[in-house]
């Protein structure tokens, strides 16, 4: 009896040192992870972290902040982050490009005088272009078809781009379009339209004061930077620039001399030429226009490469041209093309639906 009783008081023994121990080490675990934990990673480590995820916190806010507060305002800005080794985020701001009121009562007009002629990519470019015109202020457009009617194409465009605009058509006859003459002296394409354009711009302004602006003469298919319009807003006669991809050459360009003046042309095709010089090339002053009402380009006697020639020979010598483009060292118009797509025959396949329009 007295060695069971012995037995039962050893086992309750046993059960509580096996409980202390675990109890001891349920409780001391914490801590020696706590303690390692702590020998590992420093106070200082710990304050560090915590200051660093404080000011990022802050500097989101501050970017989300400015960016509401910008965007309310309307103001142009772009915000961007920079961080560098060892330093505290900054918030820089800078100011981009915001498209500005569609007209100002202080700023010359610019007359872009567009020819335009049916084919598959014609909306495809007129639309591009008007695009870029929407961010320019004080423009308006002559848009001017080779065509004996004006279509229903252009005329829709152009009421819905939102711009300024004159729509006006007039037919180059088939005996004078490019390619289709026998004589060497041919017009080539756009001549018509383009005298149209300043026809109507005489018309316009005949009785009445000359605005300040300047005339320039952009095709469907090219490609013009924003710039280039605020460079030649200002022309006192006719101001001329660099153009990219034409000829051959990379660029073509008037050569300037150190005192600022055209001196010359860079230009493989014909540099004799009194002004070698390209369409997309030069802008004229509106009030020398009016000026001068005989200037126009020559349906007659002009050689290929000469019509720009026809046109600034009765309105400027090379003296009077004004470099402009950073002294023509800068590109601001590209000879570009939209491929020609290939088709197939949409009406014996049955593929054309009438209520699309292209």
């Amino acid at each position: 009896m007295v060695s069971r009783d012995a037995w039962v008081l050893e086992a309750l023994c046993s059960m509580l040192r096996r409980r202390n121990l675990l109890t001891t080490i349920l409780i001391a675990l914490p801590w020696a992870l706590l303690l390692t934990l702590w020998h590992q990673y420093p106070t200082t480590h710990y304050l560090s972290l915590l200051r660093k995820e404080t000011d990022e916190n802050v500097t989101s806010k501050a970017l989300l902040n400015g960016t509401s507060a910008l965007r309310e305002g309307s103001l142009p800005s772009c915000i961007r982050q920079q961080q560098s080794t060892g330093a505290t985020p900054r918030v820089i701001q800078s100011y981009v490009y915001s498209r500005p009121p569609p007209w100002s009562d202080t700023l010359p007009t610019i007359f872009v005088i567009t020819p335009t002629y049916t084919r598959p990519v014609q909306k495809a470019e007129l639309t591009r272009l008007a695009n870029t015109f929407l961010h320019v202020q004080n423009l308006h457009w002559v848009v001017v078809e080779d065509s004996p009617r004006r279509t229903n194409l252009v005329s829709n465009l152009l009421e819905k781009a939102g711009l300024n605009f004159t729509h006006l058509n007039v037919e180059t006859p088939k005996s004078l379009k490019l390619g289709l003459s026998w004589i060497p002296s041919h017009t080539p394409r756009g001549t018509l339209q383009r005298n149209l354009g300043l026809h109507w711009l005489r018309d316009s302004f005949s009785n009445t004061a000359p605005p300040e602006g300047v005339v320039y003469f952009a095709d469907d298919d090219n490609t013009y930077s924003l710039e280039l319009f605020e460079e030649m807003r200002y022309t006192r006669r006719v101001s001329v620039w660099p153009v990219a991809f034409v000829g051959g050459l990379r660029y073509e360009s008037p050569k300037v001399s150190p005192a600022g003046k055209v001196v010359g042309w860079k230009t493989v095709f014909d540099p004799n030429r009194p002004f070698a010089i390209d369409m997309a090339g030069f802008a004229i002053s509106i009030k020398l226009i009016l000026e001068k009402p005989q200037a126009s380009f020559k349906l007659e006697g002009v050689k290929g490469g000469y019509q720009e020639t026809s046109l600034l020979k009765d309105l400027v010598t090379m003296d009077g041209l004004e470099p402009k483009a950073a002294n023509c060292t800068k590109v601001l118009v590209w000879h570009t093309r939209t491929e020609r797509p290939t088709l197939v025959n949409e009406g014996k396949r049955g593929f054309t639906d009438p209520r699309v329009e292209v």
